[in-house]
């Protein structure tokens, strides 16, 4: 079941698009035992999410049917925090290879929850669960200090574009399982 947002019987929220990623390859996806990949991180003002198949331009775009990590986003309150507890005043957000890096929402809310931002609908479907190359990637610890707050891997169900700035989020409902009736239920 899809909890409350923040405050009990609230379902449209203010957040902050901070900042947007994406990167044409994998660096780390598909590469145990293996160096790194070298691909860049680009950041954008806007993305264009295709329903079922992702960002366009991204590393995910079309990768399987019903992939569960066509989008992912990042807490901006997880970045500034980890950046304090390991004194790394030179970390830039886009080390974490998360597409959408957000403040005004706790990610961990919207997990098995339909929501919308900027008109574009998704299904979060798990926290994006940081792996062992996070202690490469951006300090040897920081795949422990990362569990529970890696961020959320999410589907997108209606196209759309995301843009940097201010916008709301808006909580549609619960994800319902396959053997749930076709109605979904509101917030």
């Amino acid at each position: 079941m899809c909890p409350q947002i923040n405050v009990p019987n609230v379902a449209v929220v203010e957040v902050h698009i901070r900042q947007i990623f994406v990167s044409p390859g994998h660096n780390y996806f598909g590469h145990h035992g293996q160096p790194a990949g070298e691909e860049p991180t680009l950041e954008v003002n806007t993305i264009n999410c295709m329903a079922g198949r992702g960002i366009e331009g991204d590393r995910f775009y079309d990768f399987k049917p019903d992939y569960k990590g066509q989008i992912t986003f990042f807490s901006w309150e997880t970045y500034t925090e980890i950046k304090a507890a390991f004194g790394l005043s030179g970390l830039l957000p886009g080390a974490f290879r998360r597409n959408v890096v957000l403040s005004g929402v706790d990610l961990t809310q919207l997990e098995s929850c339909r929501f919308e931002i900027q008109g574009v609908e998704f299904e979060g479907t798990g926290e994006a669960k940081p792996c062992y190359w996070m202690n490469q990637a951006v300090v040897d610890g920081a795949e422990t200090w990362l569990q529970g707050r890696g961020g959320l891997r999410a589907k997108i169900l209606r196209d759309g574009q995301l843009t940097t700035g201010l916008t709301e989020l808006k909580k549609i409902g619960s994800v319902l399982s396959p053997a749930s009736s076709a109605t979904t239920a509101q917030v």
